[in-house]
């Protein structure tokens, strides 16, 4: 079901931000590169308060070690003021050469402690899974890790917040990009993570890889008492409803309240607000 969003008149308990398939290239010139430095700049001007920012995979465009160099100029060129980045890996970060090589390098570059990992914010849970097998464009994702998301949705569940769950490849037939006709979807246990979501409906899921613009149907995936997924668009180019590319930037700002959480499209081009993405998810322990 499609929410509609309301300008609320008291502040949020958190703010963070989402932003997925940067792209890096060894090109310090080139308009990933300048597309990642805006989002960071468009952020910190916005969200000064933000207690992090959550990006969904496909930091570098293949996982090389001057990507990740220009992921550095970038970030420390302007990471004064901003929060701390937390990360999981994309197909592009992991799947050229061998595999166990790009996993370990993609972690030592990030400073992520695993493939899969998680962190309390300001009494919020932030989850982030990957995959563990980077031989093809899919997340495949371990029983052990299917066990340990299962846990982590029901720590502190009776509480009634909202968890944060991060993906870079989306489950089939769910959010723009993931039908099966389309083939941009991508996680080997598919009905398996499903299935964990659906036993816990306060779970918040943002998945990237499809870079499918805002405003298109399926940005927001289910939801009333069921969990909720989001498409986070991409910040180095994006796709379009006509299967085509096109020029431009984008990524999601998410404030928190008691009671609902606001996901608002964010241009990062225009410095702007995207009209046709601005979303309220209510608490579903509340409902």
């Amino acid at each position: 079901m499609e929410h509609s969003y309301k300008a609320p008149a008291e502040q949020p308990v958190i703010r963070f931000q989402v932003i997925t398939d940067t792209h890096v290239t060894t090109d310090p010139e080139h308009v990933y590169n300048f597309h990642f430095g805006q989002a960071l700049r468009d952020i910190k001007a916005t969200a000064p308060d933000s207690i992090g920012i959550m990006h969904v995979g496909d930091l570098t465009d293949s996982g090389a070690d001057a990507e990740y160099a220009e992921v550095r100029r970038i970030w420390n060129e302007n990471k004064a003021g901003l929060p701390d980045l937390l990360t999981t890996s994309g197909n592009h970060d992991v799947s050229t050469g061998d595999w166990r090589a790009r996993i370990e390098n993609f972690l030592g570059q990030t400073g992520m402690s695993g493939a899969y990992h998680d962190h309390w914010i300001n009494g919020y849970h932030f989850i982030f899974l990957g995959t563990e097998d980077g031989t093809n464009g899919f997340a495949d994702l371990s029983e052990t890790q299917l066990a340990w998301l299962d846990a982590k949705l029901a720590e502190e569940a009776a509480s009634g917040k909202p968890k944060f769950v991060f993906l870079h490849q989306p489950l089939m037939n769910t959010v723009a990009g993931s039908s099966e006709t389309q083939g941009w979807y991508g996680v080997n246990q598919d009905k398996e993570t499903k299935a964990i979501l659906a036993r816990h409906p306060q779970t918040i899921l943002f998945t990237g890889h499809t870079h499918w613009v805002f405003g298109s149907p399926n940005t927001i995936h289910g939801g009333n008492g069921t969990a909720t997924m989001f498409n986070a668009s991409s910040v180095a180019y994006l796709w379009t409803d006509e299967d085509v590319e096109k020029a431009g930037s984008e990524g999601f700002f998410v404030e928190v309240y008691e009671d609902r959480v606001l996901v608002r499209g964010r241009d990062f081009i225009t410095g702007t607000w995207v009209e046709e993405a601005q979303f309220t998810v209510p608490n579903a322990l509340v409902l």
